[in-house]
């Protein structure tokens, strides 16, 4: 399959941004009641605050803070709370099976940090250890979801993961948005790839050459 040239890209860029505004803004108004109750929950089930934020590079691997629902509890050294597993409860993992937890970012994407769909936003600190391939993922702003969640979410390895990434740059339209939305969905009803084996979510991303690794 041949790749969109430069300009269908630039066109495909501009006209999704402003559906990914409006569907944003939709987005929010819709599910605002679901939020105020799951901002409760989470006050019950963890105390405040309710909302997660952590720096993440987008697009141009530019730092923007993104907002999601808590899910884990906070460290605590002396009660033993220190690894993602002990700190997430199980009303987290209920929230990120359903990607409830994800419902805030709808706000990353109206104010222009991310899109609904491309390249998940990974930690920064994952940065220099990229491939200069890899590194392609921040030509394009990070999404909600991305092709690598619609192929299996965090059933997949890093090294698939990264390279589904870099070809839904080279291929992104919005014909291939549509169907990673639609795929994302049935992936979550079903409740698939919510978390790698062995870990609550996926394992830390440690490079994949070692000129790319840290020293």
């Amino acid at each position: 399959m041949t790749a969109p040239d430069a300009n269908s890209h630039r066109r495909y860029d501009a006209v999704k941004r402003a559906v990914d505004a409006s569907l944003a803004a939709a987005g929010l108004v819709a599910t605002a009641p679901l939020q105020a109750l799951i901002a409760l929950l989470v006050v019950r089930d963890l105390g405040r605050p309710v909302l997660f934020r952590q720096c993440r590079p987008g697009l141009h691997a530019r730092p923007f803070t993104l907002v999601k629902f808590r899910t884990m509890r906070d460290v605590d050294v002396a009660t033993g709370l220190v690894s993602d597993a002990d700190r997430l409860t199980s009303f987290g993992s209920l929230l990120r099976g359903l990607s409830l937890d994800e419902l805030p970012t709808l706000w990353n994407v109206l104010v222009g940090d991310m899109s609904l769909v491309g390249p998940r936003p990974l930690l920064p600190q994952y940065l220099p250890r990229y491939s200069p391939e890899q590194r392609r993922r921040h030509e394009v702003r990070p999404g909600v979801t991305g092709l690598a969640q619609a192929c299996g979410r965090n059933d997949l390895d890093w090294p698939t993961r990264l390279a589904l990434d870099v070809e839904y740059v080279e291929r992104r339209s919005l014909a291939l948005d549509a169907r990673i939305l639609l795929r994302t969905v049935a992936l979550v009803l079903r409740r698939q790839g919510i978390s790698a084996a062995g870990h609550p979510t996926m394992p830390e991303f440690a490079g994949t050459a070692p000129q790319d690794a840290h020293p």
